[in-house]
């Protein structure tokens, strides 16, 4: 499709490739990117309104909740949960699974989310977003369970994110490439900007929170090391803001690596899988980049809890496969 062309245009003339399709999914994605263009609104004038700063909680990772993060949280629900064909949610802000409608269990996929990645900039203006990740129930007629969120990578039927920058913007995959829109707040539509993308092979980017070198495994270490020295036509730039969404989207576009590696002492890393992780490693598949743990890849990963935690390596395909052999070295 062309360039320019609405996003409702788009869902629904790409709904035609699956004859047995029946709208309802079409319908969940344009709700989840209503509650996008409503959670842009409220990011735009955060200095404005009383929607800055902390609630005083935290969250089940013991994080502090800012007051954007309930926002988020509960506009996402508040916009799909009127929907029969979603059965339950899981948010990163939520310690339990939630049913949705609370009075029915009948819809047939599944929605994971974080709702406000990288909320901590949010009194710095740094690019914050969404992120969200779509499965089908294990077993529609049976009354939706954990289980039913405890899922491979790659077994998603969709993901993608909204970022809110300097301009907000929502990418997404349903298997069938990745493609990106731009909202425009004039009228108050997403428009397909960035068609079909695909992640350089090779970048020149890699961002990763360098303090934290002292507990990473040597491999990695030495991974990193490496990126520094310019040698047989390379040469690397560190770009880091600490905005998972905002770090992951630059070198979607421009080619690079991301990287949380694991701490050594225990062999955990701290991004969710099925929050973070498993999602934007469907998205740079589609792109033709690759996502690991350093060791095996993300979509390979059965989940054991929904907040589960993973190291991640994410972006371009050699970069990663560049980064994995130096794990394998010790």
């Amino acid at each position: 499709m062309r360039t320019g062309t609405p996003l409702t245009q788009f869902i629904i003339e790409d709904q035609r490739n699956f004859p047995e399709a029946t709208g309802r999914f079409t319908r969940l994605l344009i709700e989840l990117t209503v509650a996008g263009k409503i959670i842009a609104r409220e990011v735009n004038k955060a200095g404005l309104a009383e929607v800055m700063g902390i609630t005083g909680k935290k969250n089940v990772h013991g994080e502090e909740v800012q007051k954007l993060d309930e926002f988020a949280n509960a506009t996402i629900i508040r916009s799909i949960e009127y929907l029969e064909i979603l059965a339950a949610v899981a948010s990163e802000e939520m310690e339990e699974i939630h049913i949705v409608p609370a009075d029915q269990d009948g819809g047939e996929y599944v929605l994971v989310f974080d709702p406000l990645d990288g909320s901590s900039n949010i009194d710095v203006n740094v690019g914050i977003g969404t992120i969200f990740s779509i499965y089908r129930k294990k077993n529609n007629t049976i009354k939706t369970l954990t289980e039913d969120f405890l899922r491979k990578g790659n077994e998603q039927v969709c993901a993608g994110y909204m970022i809110y920058g300097s301009s907000t913007m929502l990418v997404y995959t349903t298997g069938r490439g990745v493609y990106g829109f731009t909202l425009d707040p004039t009228i108050g539509e997403f428009f397909l900007s960035h068609e079909d993308i695909k992640i350089p092979e090779r970048g020149a980017i890699y961002s990763v929170n360098e303090a934290n070198s002292p507990i990473w495994e040597p491999g990695m270490q030495g991974y990193i090391k490496s990126l520094k020295v310019a040698e047989k036509g390379k040469s690397y730039k560190a770009r880091y803001v600490g905005s998972l969404v905002a770090d992951f989207h630059r070198n979607l576009l421009k080619g690079g690596v991301f990287l949380y590696p694991a701490d050594a002492a225990t062999g955990k890393g701290k991004l969710r899988l099925l929050y973070e992780a498993a999602p934007l490693a469907f998205v740079v598949s589609q792109a033709g980049g690759l996502a690991s743990t350093g060791r095996k890849p993300i979509l390979d990963i059965q989940a054991q809890d929904i907040h589960e935690t993973v190291p991640l390596v994410i972006g371009s395909k050699l970069d990663v496969e560049e980064a994995e052999s130096f794990m394998r070295v010790v």
